[in-house]
């Protein structure tokens, strides 16, 4: 496992040339099928294009009609994992694993810790239950003062929501790094239950 997160950080340093276009797919085993995308941002070499709005967000103009305003922060890597060039090959490399669902006391709890334990490399994380419309998960503040940004702390909240029992069928997340790129993943219930 080790190996092959080196291997993704490895791919994503070099800048993984594996097309011309800007989009790649991930490849996630057969048993945890997710639909994904990864969006790159141009490169300086690329002119900006009208006919191609940058995913999800330009650095000045908001996603959507109403929707929020993103903007790109620099991509220095600090070692305490708080930039998407840091953080992002391993929440690519985790993605079979950014939600669980719990049936606990009589209640489905949908969680979302592995992404919450690499947020700090994070402008925003949406989330949808059933199809329903995508909503906000407000994320923690970093600690970065602290030699562990990315620790939860109990004044954090939880990381999971609950719901009635049996009524999560299907997750859809979204995550959209500090450089605005974007990353979305949609699970099933059999995929990510927790026995």
């Amino acid at each position: 496992m080790f190996f092959w997160i080196w291997i993704l950080f490895i791919a994503g340093a070099a800048g993984f040339s594996g097309g011309s276009g800007t989009d790649m797919a991930v490849s996630v085993p057969s048993d945890r099928s997710v639909t994904s995308t990864i969006s790159r941002p141009a490169t300086p070499s690329e002119p900006a294009s009208p006919a191609a709005p940058a995913s999800p967000a330009s650095p000045d103009a908001p996603a959507a009609a109403g929707g929020p305003v993103y903007t790109a922060e620099p991509q220095i890597p600090t070692g305490k994992f708080t930039t998407a060039t840091e953080v992002k090959p391993i929440l690519t490399a985790t993605k079979s694993s950014w939600v669980a669902v719990r049936e606990y006391d009589g209640r489905d709890l949908v969680y979302v810790t592995q992404i919450m334990a690499w947020r700090c490399g994070l402008v925003a994380l949406r989330f949808s239950v059933n199809g329903e419309e995508t909503a906000d998960w407000q994320l923690p503040p970093c600690h970065e003062d602290t030699a562990a940004p990315n620790a939860l702390t109990p004044d954090d909240g939880l990381p999971y929501r609950s719901y009635p029992l049996g009524s999560v069928e299907q997750v859809n997340v979204l995550v959209v790094y500090d450089d605005l790129t974007a990353d979305e993943a949609t699970f099933q219930r059999n995929q990510v239950l927790m026995p």
